[in-house]
């Protein structure tokens, strides 16, 4: 099966987005590392793989872009640079930066949301690089992006809704806050809580067909506790923003 032009993996082979890295990587110098959401991926982030595949490499180089591709030239140190899967890409510090400055807050976000969460990275961590790389171009957008991040986050969709209602203009929801009841009982933990106002926001994925009854059964027990709740879906989130924000926003208001 062909990638790019010149470059081959074998037709049936069992992970052919892997062998496909390990061909493309072939193309480059040794120097060179993955880089971008190719990296993310490499590292496990929840992301798909992009299209481009992003490779980086020293500025210095002079390498031809293969057909389908995303060269970047840029500095890249070998503290910046790990192997993972067997192949060169950048740490995840490095990688978090260079989305940070190439897609939308939401996305970079979602892309730093996942990695807290999965304890690839913490907090700190990227407070601490965006110090020590203070001249570096996009530093801002990065520093941005983190004070935005939420650790406790569980999935993108939960991400982007979050982000949707703060850049509604609304105040910032909390995550997976643990409700009890007037008796000190667990009742459950909506995905963002405003919790002035007593209102929980769910993100509601295809996995909820498939614990309808838990999930009524805890939405019962929040309703009980006082807890309003409103849910909304990923045609909501996506097609629809300005409402979502509209009906948050009237709920916060009553």
């Amino acid at each position: 099966m062909r990638v790019t032009r010149g470059t081959y993996v074998r037709a049936g082979t069992s992970d052919v987005t892997l062998s496909t890295l390990v061909a493309v990587s072939k193309r480059f110098p040794a120097s060179a590392a993955f880089s971008g959401m190719t990296a993310a991926w490499l590292h496990r982030v929840d992301v798909p793989l992009c299209d481009p595949i992003e490779v980086t490499v020293p500025r210095h180089l002079g390498v031809s872009r293969p057909r389908g591709m995303r060269v970047r030239r840029a500095l890249l140190s070998d503290a910046e640079v790990v192997r993972l899967r067997g192949l060169r890409a950048t740490t995840i510090l490095r990688t978090i930066a260079d989305i940070s400055a190439e897609v939308s807050l939401t996305e970079a976000v979602v892309v730093a949301d996942a990695a807290l969460h999965s304890r690839l990275v913490t907090l700190d961590e990227p407070n601490a690089w965006a110090s020590t790389h203070a001249g570096r171009p996009g530093v801002r957008r990065v520093r941005r992006v983190i004070s935005l991040a939420e650790p406790k986050a569980e999935s993108q969709m939960e991400s982007r809704l979050r982000m949707l209602l703060f850049l509604g203009g609304l105040p910032r929801p909390k995550p997976q806050v643990s409700i009890y009841d007037s008796a000190g009982r667990f009742v459950g933990r909506p995905d963002l809580y405003y919790e002035a106002s007593r209102l929980g926001v769910e993100y509601e994925g295809g996995t909820h067909r498939n614990s309808l009854v838990e999930d009524n059964h805890r939405q019962n027990n929040l309703l009980g506790a006082g807890v309003r709740l409103l849910r909304f879906t990923a045609a909501d989130v996506l097609q629809n923003p300005d409402a979502v924000v509209q009906y948050v926003k009237a709920m916060l208001t009553n």
